[in-house]
């Protein structure tokens, strides 16, 4: 996928991964409360969850992951330099944290990202409101 593929439609964008306990499931659920409460418009938007931990984060784990989402939430992932990359351009943190008992986690930016019909930025997409009100105001900017 490419910025050109959600060209003509606005779109949010969250970075996270799936073995994260709390803030990733919280967001992409309230992302999928807002796409359902848009109804048939939820179909005029996008909203893709890419990954910072490509690692763990195969293709089959994303899709299986996002089966508990809405429908209209897209995974992405890739290698490592890829999804650096693209991390970067929105200039978001994130970095592998070792814990204790073994294995790791990703401390990294929880910013869901408010993009144009053109794919310029718009502003951080303000989730610390109602589902109606966060419905609303993405329908602006159908």
């Amino acid at each position: 996928m490419h910025d050109q593929d959600f060209s003509g439609k606005p779109f949010l964008v969250f970075f996270g991964f799936t073995h994260c306990p709390d803030v990733c499931p919280t967001t992409l659920f309230e992302i999928s409360e807002i796409l359902r409460t848009l109804g048939p418009d939820a179909d005029r938007i996008h909203a893709l969850f890419i990954t910072v931990d490509p690692e763990r984060d195969t293709p089959a784990v994303m899709k299986d992951y996002l089966s508990s989402f809405d429908p209209h939430l897209s995974g992405l992932t890739g290698d490592p330099a890829a999804v650096a990359a693209v991390a970067k351009a929105y200039r978001v943190y994130f970095k592998k944290v070792p814990l204790d008992q073994g294995g790791y986690t990703m401390d990294h930016t929880a910013i869901v990202y408010l993009m144009d019909k053109n794919g310029r930025f718009v502003s951080p997409f303000n989730m610390k409101r109602t589902i109606a009100a966060a419905a609303d105001d993405l329908r602006r900017y159908l």
